[in-house]
């Protein structure tokens, strides 16, 4: 549950537990719950048991995190692609003991995304000891967007993180000033919003079902991968 991964964002994934509940238009085929359903659990749901994953899953980031160290390097870490920490269902000491590795870990990046991040205030410790997370949600169209990103900006604020938005799956327009008229328009506008406002952006995929699919069918000017700190 924890691996290196083909997601193009991160370096590796880790899961501290799995299951959800589907909160909004853009969990409608989530891959996750298909995956649990297939390996034959049933994890997804309101009142649906979460399932903590072994412990041999925890210490990966250990040692992922010694690895980062030896090379110099920060290694990214998506948390949770099965899951949503911040899950008001999360299993009881779950998310405890997950603040606790984060802290346990200085050279890893951990990338926390969410629909829920009105709950950041409330689950998030005050603050990490090394500053490594960067905190994210999930938005599919603009009637989310506009519901969600005050929390995550609020919270990204309070504790000194870098915030980011995932605009995954794509089920409407999503801009901050203007409304495009189709799907390619969406991200053209949005990416030269970000430039404006001086936000990193990072085109993951588009019109397929994988990322290297998905790279071969976006325009060249659109084909942007940055992250914060200027890294591209």
């Amino acid at each position: 549950m924890g691996t290196e991964t083909s997601i193009a964002w991160t370096t590796h994934t880790h899961n501290p537990w799995i299951g959800c509940t589907k909160v909004s238009a853009g969990c409608d085929h989530c891959y996750a719950e298909t995956l649990n359903h297939r390996w034959g659990n049933d994890n997804w749901g309101k009142g649906k048991p979460r399932r903590v994953t072994s412990d041999a899953n925890w210490k990966q980031p250990l040692r992922w995190d010694k690895e980062a160290y030896r090379l110099g390097r920060k290694d990214k870490v998506f948390c949770a692609s099965l899951a949503d920490v911040m899950d008001d269902e999360a299993p009881a000491g779950q998310r405890e003991r997950l603040w606790e590795l984060i802290d346990n870990t200085p050279n890893l990046i951990w990338q926390l995304l969410t629909k829920r991040p009105q709950r950041y205030m409330r689950y998030l410790p005050k603050e990490f000891k090394h500053c490594n997370v960067w905190l994210g949600m999930s938005a599919e169209n603009q009637e989310n967007f506009e519901i969600r990103a005050d929390h995550l900006i609020d919270a990204s604020v309070d504790r000194g993180t870098v915030a980011f938005i995932s605009y995954e799956p794509a089920l409407g327009p999503l801009t901050l000033s203007t409304r495009p008229n189709w799907q390619l328009d969406w991200l053209e506008s949005i990416q030269k919003e970000c430039a404006e406002r001086g936000t990193k952006f990072f085109m993951k995929q588009f019109g397929a079902r994988t990322p290297e699919e998905g790279a071969k069918l976006i325009p060249a000017e659109l084909l942007i991968r940055q992250f914060p700190g200027g890294v591209e």
